[in-house]
Parts: structure tokens; C-alpha cells; sequence
């Protein structure tokens, strides 16, 4: 995270917080997200600049965009109860939620703030009818942020069953927030409604595509943390347990048959299940396929360079 961007986020907290402790508590969090490879602003940002923005309010809308990521984050730290490291997990909890209301205020705050600078510009460049502007990029990201949060029940409810079931969950809750850091981008730029659906269907790829990645590695790291342990039916999982012959004690584990300590007994034997089953290999192909489905998007996008190549290069470059 560059350095202006950090400051950015900082003088946001600053001006929508002024109790002492909360403010303080607000910057470990931010310090903590520093810590973190984050792209999430560099998106925003490339977004605009190749859509042909030239806000000088670019770098403050980034920084919104990492507030309101490190909210939803917290928030899935706190479902998940996986991440006991991290400041927001070893405070208390209502100090954490408050700390969740105020990342959230800060960034509606800001949308309000763009909005009221630059007005509004509808997809193909018309300015809004009747002197009454629409907030086509605000709703937009309303809309975003509620589709993330039902992608984020579906993955905590244990209604995941099959990979359609895991395909729209993974596109609602982490394509979502590509989108939305793609839509902070827009503010100010002529976009068209043919690119914002690019962008959306670009990002739910993206989404897919980083989710198998992890949960690959998840796969292959079985500890107390891993998905596996927790229940969930990630791509890999689905595959197993919906083979004509599954691997009956992760069949049993899912099934509630056995209990975490017996299911931890056999870890080795399901390791080597694992390796040998062929998951991992179908959780590629599967992949491959969701990059191959980017880079057709990715090609009819119409961008500026060089800041459309940096976009690609932040979001999943690395996987072609």
C-alpha cells in the first residue's frame, strides 16, 4: 500500500472520529491491512486511469476502497474465527464492531463526498435528466456490497452443496469486491454500460480464480484452520465427496458421523487421499478455464494503456 493512500485512509478516520481511543484502534487496524500485498486501491486506480479519469480526488476514493475491504474483512474474521492474530480478533468484540461502523461511515461518507464534486455521469456519458442527479455508480455499489454480503451468508450457513452452489457463492462474495473496487474507479469517467458489465463479469473471473487458488493451498495444509476442519465444501471438497466413492472418513467428518478428534486421527491417510484422489488437479482445470474466460473479457475491454495492462497484471497476471 503506497504511503499516500495510507494517509489518505488516516485523515478519513480522522475526520469522522474524534474519540480518542476508537481513532487509535482505527489506525492499528489500518496498520495491520498495511502489513498485507493489498491491491485493492492500486484497482481502483488503474480502473479510473484506464477509462480515461483524471479525478484529483483518485487517491482518496482509493483509500476508501481499503476501508471499506478492511470492514468486510474484519467482518469475515469475526464468522470465521480464524485469524485469532489479528488486532480486531484480540480486542473486545464491541470495540470491534464499533470499529466495523465506523469503516463503514467513513466510506459512505466519502461516496457522498465524490458524488457531490464531480456530479454524476450515467453509462454513455449523458449527464443525469431533470437537474436531479442519479447516483448510478452509488447504487451500483449498494447493490455490490449487498451481493458480497450473500455470498458471504451462503458461505457461513453450510448451504454450499454442489460446484454451481460454489460457483455463485465464490462470485457473490469475493467477485463482489473486485467489482466494487472497480466501481470506485468509475466515479467521474464517460464509462458505458457495455464496459461496467465487462468489468463486473472480469472481476467475478478474478473472484473464482484467487478463491481455487486458495483453497488449494488449504487443501494441502490441513491444520485446525483449514476449511476442511470447518466444514466448508470448497471445490476441491465438492469433488471429493460427490466421487462414486468418497472417501468415507471425510464423508463420515461432513456427515457429523465422526467427531474432530477422530476425523484428526486419520490426518496422514487423508492427506495422501487427498493428493491421490485427483482434486487438486480438477480444482486447476477449473481454474485454468476461469482464466481463460478472463483474458476473452479482458481482450474486448476498452482501455487505456498502459494502465489497462497494470490492471491485469494486479488482479490475476500472475496466473497466465
Amino acid at each position: 500500500m503506497r504511503q499516500d493512500v495510507l494517509e489518505q485512509m488516516y485523515a478519513i478516520i480522522d475526520e469522522h472520529i474524534d474519540v480518542e481511543e476508537l481513532n487509535a484502534l482505527l489506525k492499528i487496524f489500518i496498520q495491520e491491512k498495511e502489513k498485507e500485498n493489498s491491491v485493492w486501491s492500486s484497482m481502483t486506480e488503474y480502473t479510473h486511469l484506464m477509462l480515461g479519469g483524471t479525478s484529483e480526488q483518485l487517491v482518496r476514493a482509493a483509500a476508501a476502497t481499503e476501508l471499506v475491504i478492511l470492514s468486510l474483512d474484519i467482518v469475515d474474521d469475526l464468522q470465521d474465527r480464524d485469524q485469532e492474530s489479528k488486532p480486531w480478533m484480540q480486542c473486545a468484540e464491541s470495540y470491534t464492531l464499533n470499529a466495523i461502523l465506523a469503516l463503514l461511515m467513513g466510506f459512505t461518507g466519502e461516496l457522498e463526498k465524490l458524488q457531490a464534486r464531480h456530479g454524476q455521469v450515467t453509462p454513455g456519458g449523458q449527464p443525469a435528466l431533470d437537474g436531479n442527479p442519479k447516483l448510478e455508480i452509488q447504487q451500483e455499489i449498494s447493490r455490490i456490497v449487498s451481493r458480497s454480503i450473500n455470498g458471504q451468508h451462503k458461505d457461513i450457513n453450510q448451504s454450499v452443496v454442489t460446484a454451481d452452489d460454489y460457483f455463485a457463492m465464490v462470485q457473490e462474495k469475493s467477485g463482489s469486491l473486485i467489482r466494487l473496487a472497480c466501481c470506485m474507479g468509475c466515479f467521474s469517467t464517460e464509462y458505458t454500460q457495455e464496459t461496467l458489465e465487462k468489468l463486473h463479469a472480469l472481476a467475478d473471473y478474478i473472484g473464482l480464480i484467487h478463491q481455487i487458488q486458495n483453497d488449494i493451498k488449504d487443501m494441502l495444509n490441513f491444520d485446525q484452520k483449514s476449511d476442511l476442519i470447518h466444514k466448508k465444501r470448497t471445490l476441491p471438497v465438492i469433488y471429493i465427496l460427490e466421487s462414486q466413492t468418497p472417501y468415507q472418513p471425510i464423508k463420515d467428518y461432513y456427515e457429523g458421523t465422526i467427531q474432530l478428534e477422530e476425523f484428526l486421527t486419520k490426518k496422514q491417510a487423508c492427506l495422501q487421499y487427498i493428493e491421490d484422489s485427483g482434486c487438486i488437479e480438477y480444482s486447476k482445470i477449473v481454474q485454468s478455464i476461469c482464466i481463460t474466460k478472463a483474458e476473452e473479457i479482458y481482450e474486448t475491454l476498452e482501455a487505456i494503456s498502459p494502465w489497462k495492462e497494470k490492471f491485469r497484471e494486479a488482479t490475476y497476471g500472475g496466473f497466465v
